[in-house]
């Protein structure tokens, strides 16, 4: 796997003081480097990942992974906030300034080409004062006979691309955020419910206990305890409602909304989204494809070594063509007369010969910073490849919590309707009803997070994995000339 355009696969010498090994191993596929180059991006991608049984496969992950989960709120609120989030806005305004930046660019491979007009009145010795009219067109043009010019378009193409695909982080990061507080108000909203639940259900032991002590059936410390117990409960109830109520705020603020407009629509309680697990997972070079850091990355390595070569150009001579058109007569009307025409055609070359070592410590400079731009990329990398394994193994995980957490709450649940019936028998004392009841309360708060964990597990590995943003090339390359801009398409 190529993970540097073959465009900048160039010759050693052209490539500065530090870079050259490293460049020449980053034309290489990554699982074919070799040790002995220091400079150079050595790494050796394995073949699978070590998190999960499952064996990895070629399938891309499916781009709007979320509808998955059957829950149209969920999806109406990735939607929006895909379109209206100010995050996802500063990286379009940020898209816009780097086409604008190649725009620019291109334009320096163009000519220059101006007019002009005036009148100019003079005197000479005792003579009457006359008065000269010109008009004409100047032209001016810089061909970039070794390359300079070129490579700074080069290096504004890939600039846009890197923005395309910054723009493409921001969305998956967007929409696993959304997710993932969305799980975490319906997760809420379901342990508000088990702690009513059992708030009601120690009303009724509190109740119990009130009539077996006014009936000497029953001790003071057991009403007392029974009194503890209820009011424990009662006092966490107001914690999630605040909890409840943060969710809502954040959900708005992710979609561009007011902190409380989505309260009218997400405060009616639903179950929390179900969904299978995934089958297939992309193996490690797919995976890397797939995200958008790793290919912002990469193409912010490729704007550096363009200007690179940019910078290395402007030790060769450059080349200036200039040439006028004009017209000078004594008034308007004979401003077209042939006989009045003035032309001229000039060509210049010019070399720097002595500096004090201003190209030389530019030329330095900017190597430095395409070094800087490959431990970047290689950190990428390095990092995607954690976010996976750290996602598969949290899954694999949650998965087996999940499972334990809703036996524990089943047996707590029935454990705690045997006590009650047996502490209204007679047949055990009221500690074990009172442990009971906190052990149902613990079990099932218990089983409605580890379920909630389960399913941000899965919207983490999806977020590692890079679903959720599609890159369209069609917006990225916008080059005037059009061999530029898909040399530039088919060297991505």
């Amino acid at each position: 796997m190529n993970f540097l355009p073959s465009r900048f696969c160039r010759p050693a010498h052209r490539l500065g003081l530090s870079l050259p090994l490293l460049v020449l191993a980053a034309c290489v596929p990554l699982q074919t480097l070799q040790p002995h180059t220091p400079h150079a991006l050595q790494l050796s991608l394995p073949a699978q990942w070590s998190s999960t049984p499952v064996e990895a496969t070629n399938t891309a992950v499916q781009g709007q992974w979320w509808r998955q989960f059957a829950d149209v709120m969920l999806d109406e609120l990735i939607e929006q906030a895909l379109h209206s989030a100010h995050d996802l806005r500063t990286a379009q305004v940020r898209l816009q300034q780097a086409r604008a930046a190649l725009d620019l660019a291109e334009a320096g491979l163009w000519p220059s080409i101006g007019t002009s007009v005036g009148a100019t009145r003079a005197r000479s010795g005792h003579a009457s004062p006359q008065t000269q009219y010109s008009a004409g067109f100047d032209a001016s043009w810089e061909p970039s006979i070794f390359g300079g010019l070129r490579d700074g378009v080069s290096a504004a193409e890939f600039d846009l691309a890197a923005s395309q695909a910054t723009l493409g982080n921001a969305q998956v990061s967007l929409a696993a955020e959304v997710a993932l507080n969305y799980v975490s108000l319906r997760s809420l909203q379901q342990r508000l419910q088990i702690a009513r639940s059992n708030l009601a259900a120690q009303e009724d032991t509190w109740q119990l206990v009130s009539w077996r002590q006014q009936a000497g059936l029953a001790s003071e410390l057991e009403l007392t305890q029974a009194t503890a117990n209820l009011a424990s409960t009662r006092a966490g109830i107001p914690g999630l409602e605040a909890s409840i109520a943060a969710a809502m705020h954040r959900l708005a603020l992710l979609t561009g909304q007011m902190p409380s407009s989505l309260q009218p629509r997400l405060s009616p309680v639903r179950a929390l989204p179900t969904t299978q697990a995934i089958v297939g997972i992309p193996i490690p070079a797919d995976t890397l494809n797939q995200r958008p850091d790793v290919r912002a990355a990469q193409l912010a390595l490729s704007a550096e070594l363009a200007r690179l070569d940019q910078r290395r150009a402007e030790t060769w001579p450059s080349l200036r063509l200039s040439g006028s058109l004009g017209w000078r007569a004594a008034s308007t009307s004979a401003l077209g007369s042939g006989a009045n025409v003035a032309a001229s055609l000039a060509a210049s070359l010019a070399t720097t010969l002595f500096d004090g070592g201003r190209i030389r410590a530019r030329i330095a400079a900017q190597d430095a910073s395409a070094e800087q731009a490959l431990i970047s990329y290689e950190k990428t990398i390095l990092t995607a490849l954690e976010d996976v394994e750290n996602a598969l193994a949290e899954q694999a995980a949650a998965q087996t919590r999940l499972q334990a957490r809703r036996q524990a709450a089943t047996a707590a649940t029935r454990a705690a309707e045997l006590a009650r019936q047996m502490y209204r028998s007679g047949m055990v004392d009221f500690q074990r009803t009172l442990d009971a009841e906190r052990t149902r309360l613990s079990a099932e708060d218990g089983a409605a997070t580890a379920q909630a964990e389960e399913l941000n597990a899965l919207i983490r590995l999806y977020k590692a994995l890079g679903g959720g943003w599609q890159m369209d090339s069609a917006d990225v390359f916008t080059s005037s000339n059009p061999a530029e801009a898909g040399e530039a398409q088919q060297a991505l």
